[in-house]
C-alpha cells in the first residue's frame, strides 16, 4: 500500500493536485482512491489497511448502494420463508423511510456518523420515536445481510446503537409509551361485564373467547375445532393466522402453549358448534352435493378464515357500543344526538384485560397467578416482556392490611 501524490494541469491551465492511495484490496485486486488531502488519504490507508489484514475491506467501486442492497435484503427474507406480512414491511421501510434519505448512498459510505444523522433526518421529517426504533432496525438487518454478501464491511447502525445507549433508549421508549392503565388501555372489570352481557350472534364466542384466554386476534383466526379440547377444559394453541390469511407458526416457540378455560367459554364453544360454517373440502357426496366440514372455530360465512378487520368492525367496535363502553366524539348526527365511539380501538385490549385478571387476586375477582404461569398464558418469549408489560399490575404485598399482618408476626 502506497501513497503518492499527483499533479497535472486542466484543460483551463490551472495546476491541479491530488494525493492518491494505491492498494491491494482482499481479493488481490489493484486499487485506487483519490484525496483532495494527504491526511484524507493517511486516515484511509490506515483504516484500509487493517480492514484488508482482517478481509473486510470493500472498495466503493465494489460496493453497490442502499437501495440495491435493499433489494438483496427482501430476497434474502423471501428465500427464508418470511411471513408475507414482514416482507410487505421490509418494503414499506425501505420505500417511505430509507431509500427517501440514503437510498442512493454507497454501503461503504454509511459510518456511524451517517447512521446517526440518517436517525436526525426521520426525526425531523415526523416519524415518530417508534417508527425510527422500527427504520433503524430494518437498516440495520439490511447491513448484516449485505455484510454476509460482503458488500459492507461493517455495521454501523449496531455500532452506534450498542451497549451504551441500549438502556437509555428503553427506558426513553418507556417514558414516551408510559405503562398500561386500567380504564384506558385496559378495560375494567365493569365494562368487561358490561360487553359480556351485550355479546350477541356470532361475534359473541369469539369474543368470549378472547376476553378469558388472552389469545392474540391471528391465533384466534387460526384456531381449529382439533385444537378445543372440551373434556380437558382447554384450548391448544399451534398456529395462527397472518393478515392476507395464511397459516402458520405462533409469533414464537413460547406461542405454542395450552390454556385452560373457564365455564363460560366451554359452555358457549359448545353451543356455538353447531351453528359454525363449515368449509367445502372440495368434494361431493352420492347426490352431487359439495361436501363440508367444521375446521376453523371462528371463521368467515363460508368457513374459511376471517378478516381482522370484519372482527374488528363487525364484532369488537359495535359491542362496545352496544355495552355503553364508547365515548362522545363531540359530533352529533342528524337527530342531533351525540355520535358515539367504541372506547377501544383494537382486539388487543382484551389480551391486556385477560393479562390483568390472571394477574389480580382472587379477593379482588382475578386469578392471582404468578409471574411466570402468565407468562406461560400469553405466550411471551420471555418472563422480561411479561413484567415489562405488566409487572406494574402484581400486587406489591406490602399494603396496609398485610403490612399490618407482618408486623403482628414479628413483634408477636
Amino acid at each position: 500500500m502506497s501513497i503518492r501524490k499527483r499533479k497535472w494541469t486542466n484543460a483551463k491551465g490551472v495546476e491541479k493536485e491530488a494525493w492518491i492511495v494505491d492498494y491491494l484490496d482482499t481479493k488481490g485486486t489493484r486499487r485506487l482512491k483519490t484525496f483532495p488531502k494527504k491526511k484524507d488519504a493517511d486516515q484511509f490507508a490506515a483504516t484500509a489497511k487493517v480492514e484488508v489484514r482482517e478481509g473486510t475491506h470493500v472498495a466503493d467501486s465494489a460496493s453497490v448502494t442502499v437501495k440495491q442492497a435493499g433489494a438483496f435484503w427482501i430476497a434474502t427474507g423471501e428465500a427464508s420463508g418470511l411471513e408475507r406480512s414482514s416482507i410487505d414491511q421490509r418494503k414499506r421501510h425501505l420505500k417511505l423511510h430509507i431509500e427517501p434519505f440514503i437510498g442512493a448512498t454507497l454501503l461503504s459510505r454509511i459510518t456511524v456518523p451517517t447512521a446517526r444523522e440518517f436517525e436526525d433526518d426521520l426525526r425531523k421529517n415526523a416519524r415518530s420515536q417508534a417508527m425510527v426504533r422500527k427504520v433503524l432496525g430494518s437498516l440495520s438487518a439490511l447491513l448484516s445481510d449485505a455484510q454476509e454478501r460482503g458488500l459492507a464491511t461493517r455495521n454501523p447502525v449496531r455500532d452506534m446503537r450498542g451497549t451504551r445507549r441500549r438502556g437509555k433508549d428503553r427506558q426513553a421508549d418507556k417514558r414516551q409509551k408510559g405503562k398500561l392503565k386500567i380504564g384506558v388501555d385496559i378495560p375494567t372489570r365493569d365494562e368487561i361485564k358490561a360487553v359480556v352481557g351485550a355479546l350477541a350472534g356470532r361475534w359473541r364466542p369469539l369474543l368470549i373467547t378472547a376476553i378469558f384466554t388472552g389469545m392474540r386476534s391471528s391465533e384466534l383466526r387460526g384456531l381449529r375445532w382439533q385444537d378445543v379440547d372440551f373434556g380437558k377444559g382447554e384450548i391448544r394453541v399451534n398456529q395462527r393466522a397472518d393478515d392476507y390469511g395464511e397459516i402458520g407458526r405462533p409469533k414464537s416457540e413460547a406461542g405454542e402453549r395450552t390454556i385452560p378455560l373457564p365455564p363460560v367459554v366451554i359452555n358457549t364453544l359448545k353451543e356455538w358448534k353447531f351453528a359454525c360454517p363449515r368449509r367445502a373440502t372440495g368434494g361431493h357426496d352420492a347426490d352431487g352435493n359439495p361436501v363440508k366440514e367444521l375446521h376453523y372455530v371462528f371463521p368467515n360465512g363460508s368457513g374459511n378464515i376471517e378478516s381482522r378487520s370484519n372482527i374488528i368492525k363487525r364484532g369488537f367496535l359495535p359491542a362496545q357500543i352496544a355495552a355503553g363502553v364508547a365515548i362522545d366524539t363531540g359530533d352529533k348526527d342528524e337527530q342531533g344526538s351525540p355520535i358515539m365511539a367504541a372506547k377501544y380501538g383494537g382486539l388487543h385490549a382484551l389480551r391486556h384485560f385477560y393479562a390483568s385478571w390472571s394477574i389480580n387476586r382472587p379477593r379482588d375477582g382475578g386469578l392471582g397467578l404468578p409471574p411466570k404461569v402468565v407468562q406461560e398464558r400469553l405466550g411471551h418469549s420471555s418472563i422480561v416482556m411479561t413484567m415489562d408489560t405488566y409487572g406494574h399490575l402484581f400486587p406489591r404485598g406490602d399494603d396496609a392490611d398485610e403490612m399490618a399482618a407482618a408486623e403482628r408476626s414479628l413483634l408477636g
